[in-house]
């Protein structure tokens, strides 16, 4: 998969080289590839941003740079191996909510481009340029209100990056997680049994794997139902 990145701030993605993706990265599975915004500015200030029109606070990010930072991108990709489109994410608050299903829509595409917004927000017409060159995806995090993109797009690149096969070294670690299955993760134990009068629960040291499972799915359903009850309203 080729993730690419376009940001104010590049060097805020620096943390892509450690941990997992990291590997990932070395091992080929993942070609992440991070630009600057600025790179596409030719006034000696590099200005990405003006005033906006009707008025009002803040500033609003320029279509120009936009236009041309995503056209290249989606030029350099077409002489690719990829055999589709891009997926062009815009993380915003105004966007549908992210989730599992939308990270295992994301995985199962060649082609993923984060535009990484700031100020006010990103002049809206850069959205309709951006559907001519593929497919476009505004996608919040949830409903609170970020200084710009970057955290999101981050955190959206590992949940994606996760995914792809060859990533997570035990792929049947991902199966049991947390939203896989509609539901939230069941509690996990190590040794030691007993740690500071505190017990690891009978049934996870008695070897029965039919009790256990069972035990598992009734922990699930009851942390679900205690923090998050709106997912037993969509889960089966």
């Amino acid at each position: 998969m080729r993730i690419d990145v376009v940001s104010i701030f590049p060097s805020f993605f620096d943390v892509l080289e450690v941990s997992l993706l990291g590997r990932a990265r070395g091992k080929g599975l993942l070609d992440v590839r991070v630009h600057d915004l600025r790179s596409w500015a030719h006034d000696r200030h590099r200005t990405v941003d003006d005033t906006p029109y009707g008025g009002g606070a803040g500033m609003v990010m320029k279509p120009e740079p936009w236009g041309e930072a995503l056209g290249a991108i989606a030029s350099d990709a077409s002489t690719g191996p990829q055999t589709t489109g891009p997926v062009i994410v815009f993380p915003s608050p105004a966007g549908e909510v992210f989730t599992q299903a939308t990270a295992r829509e994301l995985a199962a595409r060649e082609h993923l481009i984060f535009g990484c917004g700031r100020y006010e927000g990103i002049d809206e017409r850069v959205f309709a340029h951006a559907a001519s060159l593929g497919e476009v995806r505004l996608i919040s995090l949830g409903d609170y209100v970020l200084n710009g993109g970057e955290v999101a797009a981050m955190a959206m690149i590992e949940a994606v990056g996760r995914l792809i096969p060859g990533v997570v070294g035990n792929p049947d670690s991902l199966v049991e997680e947390s939203h896989e299955d509609g539901l939230l993760e069941y509690p996990s134990y190590t040794k030691p049994a007993s740690w500071r009068g505190l017990d690891v629960p009978d049934i996870l040291l008695s070897g029965n794997h039919g009790a256990i499972a069972a035990w598992r799915r009734e922990q699930q359903l009851e942390r679900t139902r205690a923090r998050r009850p709106d997912l037993l309203d969509r889960s089966d």
